[in-house]
């Protein structure tokens, strides 16, 4: 149970204030809370549970740092491709 609370809390903390809140804004007053509300529920579920799927995957084959490190170099990646306008 702790570490459903600890990634619970890294994952609510790291999509406060995050570009995918403000597109459920967005579609809130649109479409209403509701449907803005389950939507987003079902989309961020499909993505963390490929990113869980492939964590697992990866944990199994390459060592812990190995891929933080990859996930690190990811987001830099993310950020300089953002920076420029390019994602």
């Amino acid at each position: 149970m702790d570490g459903i609370i600890t990634v619970f809390i890294a994952i609510f903390l790291a999509e406060l204030g995050d570009k995918t809140q403000l597109a459920t804004i967005a579609f809130a007053s649109k479409y209403g809370w509701k449907t803005a509300f389950m939507g987003a529920i079902l989309g961020l579920a499909a993505v963390n549970l490929i990113g869980a799927f492939l964590g697992d995957k990866l944990g199994n084959v390459l060592p812990l740092d190995v891929v933080h490190k990859f996930a690190g170099v990811l987001f830099i990646v993310f950020g300089i491709l953002m920076l420029f306008g390019k994602l």
